[in-house]
């Protein structure tokens, strides 16, 4: 007697759905990196602009919590140091990552 075994889909079907799926969150990656996002802080006192990519793309300050001779500077330093933080954050992450998925993490367009 022969067993039966239960036929699932082929693997060029698979390797169709796979293809899918990985187009689709590329399109979703790229879609979330184009948004914009306008945050403010202190009662609108501070203003970020930040795009889906985590960079900072402006910050308003107003005169009034700081000094006004020096904003642009002020202002500067601020984009410097979160864009900085920003990076730190996502090398950690990937670092993290990679021990999470070990030699497959490496693999371009798969993780």
């Amino acid at each position: 007697m022969k067993a039966m075994v239960p036929k699932g889909p082929s693997m060029n079907e698979m390797l169709r759905q796979a293809q899918k799926m990985q187009e689709d969150m590329q399109a979703k990656q790229a879609e979330l990196e184009a948004r914009e996002y306008d945050i403010s802080a202190g009662g609108g006192a501070v203003k970020v602009k930040i795009n889906g990519k985590r960079e900072i793309l402006s910050i308003d300050i107003s005169p009034e919590i700081v000094d006004p001779d020096d904003i642009e500077t002020l202002s500067d330093i601020i984009v410097a140091a979160v864009n900085e933080a920003i990076k730190k954050v996502n090398s950690t992450s990937d670092e993290e990552m990679q021990k999470i998925t070990g030699p497959l993490g490496s693999m371009p367009g798969l993780f």
